[in-house]
């Protein structure tokens, strides 16, 4: 990790600004032409609309689109009896041009309620207020602003935090110390976690995922604002009165609130456990799967029939579930193996608690996934990984993880030390945002160590099972 000091904020604001510019006096120029003008409402049974990559908004996990704007906005969908057509920008003011020129009807994501970004557009639905605060531990000492003079806060290199900073930093006539960190693998959050296990003296974050943090680490301070509340809500055009209204109205309805409350909790809690010290490591994790081994027979049976070592299979249902079949993860997974609901109704699995199902199921997934990965990666032993981290993330990412390390000159037929650190770099958008990438944002991460996880478990495995005697069921 790079760690450099900065100055003050950049001119982002006024770069912001002429591109809200440019969009208004595009659409006013379509506007002028009655042959062009078309309404902004959603076209027939189709809403269009656009969202941003992030770990709370929108993703992909196992090839299945997540984050809480995405399932509120298929909510709202649904309760219009609307298809959707989402379109993907890579930052708030390439959406709002998008709307002002009427290539979408609305905006789900919340777009902060400034004057930069208002021209020509209504906020609507449910509206999030938010402020910036310090993460620090328990024990620090800054209980207000003027604390932080001669102290250091660390932040991500280019971030709406680093900016803050640097504008507190000058209201306070200078004296804090600024350290802007540069990585292509950490996230504001992962700043939050290496405060609470001591490795930073502190950070900065916005309230709601700092809240989460606290209660889920337990061990930081959140107490100290350092900005004032911001309000943020979708976007759909100022001229679209119908469809602005319609969405204010559902966003009031009890279902709709108790919705927006439940997959809040979910996804910003779920962002906030990933970026947690993986515990056990792959090696505590493959020295605890000694002597573990359950259900030999049925990974024996399903193994023998994709051409794979059983002990395989028994490390990966001993790192998706720990051998227990009626364990759920946070994204619904479910089972030994930890089968998505899709991947389970694909293959004809109808109780994913069932060890013998959950074991069919995944068996046969793994064999679809190694015969996509065939032409990417030519050699069996080191397309195992692939297919690990495939069973993992899900077969996209690790297609848009190949697609980059073509691009930067990686080794895209090799794990470790070529694909691997590609994946690792999904998280920082000027990767998941490249042209050569179809599946956006990744918390590589967790792949990552999951792979790590499994060839340690199986590694253990061979010199502790052996694999032609028959163990108990």
């Amino acid at each position: 990790m790079k760690l450099r000091h900065i100055g003050l904020a950049s001119l982002a604001t006024a770069l912001v600004a002429a591109i809200v510019l440019f969009c208004v006096d595009s659409r006013r120029a379509s506007a002028a032409d009655p042959t062009a003008a078309a309404s902004n409402s959603s076209k027939g049974d189709t809403l269009r609309a656009v969202t941003m990559y992030g770990a709370t908004s929108y993703f992909q996990y196992h090839d299945q689109p997540m984050g809480l704007d995405y399932e509120m906005l298929a909510r709202y969908a649904s309760a219009q009896g609307l298809a959707i057509d989402l379109k993907v920008a890579a930052d708030v003011p390439s959406m709002l041009c998008m709307l002002r020129e009427g290539k979408v009807d609305m905006i789900a994501y919340g777009v902060p309620k400034i004057a930069e970004y208002t021209p020509g557009v209504r906020f609507c639905g449910k509206s999030e207020v938010n402020h910036q605060v310090l993460v620090q531990p328990k024990s620090a000492a800054v209980r207000s602003v003027p604390d932080l003079i001669g102290k250091t806060v660390y932040v991500e290199k280019d971030s709406k935090y680093q900016y803050r900073m640097a504008n507190l930093a000058d209201e306070l006539g200078g004296g804090i110390g600024i350290e802007a960190v540069v990585s292509d693998t950490i996230e504001s959050v992962d700043l939050v976690r290496m405060v609470s296990d001591g490795s930073l003296p502190m950070t900065v974050a916005d309230s709601d995922m700092a809240d989460i943090c606290a209660d889920l680490y337990g061990s930081i301070d959140v107490s100290v604002a350092v900005s004032t509340d911001q309000e943020s809500s979708w976007v759909v055009a100022d001229d679209d009165r119908r469809l602005g209204d319609s969405i204010d109205a559902w966003a009031k309805t009890d279902e709709a609130a108790a919705d927006y409350d439940r997959l809040r909790s979910k996804y910003y809690r779920h962002a906030a456990r990933s970026a947690m010290v993986a515990q056990p490591t792959a090696a505590a994790h493959a020295l605890a799967a000694v002597g573990s081994v359950r259900y030999e027979e049925i990974f024996r049976r399903y193994a023998s029939r994709i051409g794979w070592d059983w002990r395989q299979l028994a490390a990966i249902a001993y790192t998706e579930s720990r051998f227990d079949p009626t364990a759920v993860s946070w994204a619904g997974a479910t089972g030994l193996m930890q089968l998505m609901p899709s991947t389970a109704r694909q293959y004809a699995v109808t109780d994913m608690t069932d060890p013998e199902q959950s074991v069919l199921g995944a068996s046969l997934a793994l064999a679809d996934i190694d015969k996509s990965l065939c032409k990417y990666v030519s050699d069996p032993t080191e397309r195992r990984k692939f297919v690990i981290a495939a069973y993992n993330s899900g077969l996209g990412h690790i297609l848009d993880a190949i697609a980059l390390a073509r691009r930067y000159g990686r080794n895209p037929g090799l794990w470790y030390g070529g694909v691997r650190e590609m994946a690792l770099l999904k998280t920082t958008p000027q990767y998941y945002n490249d042209p050569v990438v179809k599946h956006g944002y990744f918390r590589g991460q967790e792949t990552v160590g999951f792979v790590d996880k499994v060839l340690g478990a199986y590694e253990q495995y061979l010199r502790t099972v052996p694999e032609c005697e028959p163990q108990n069921k």
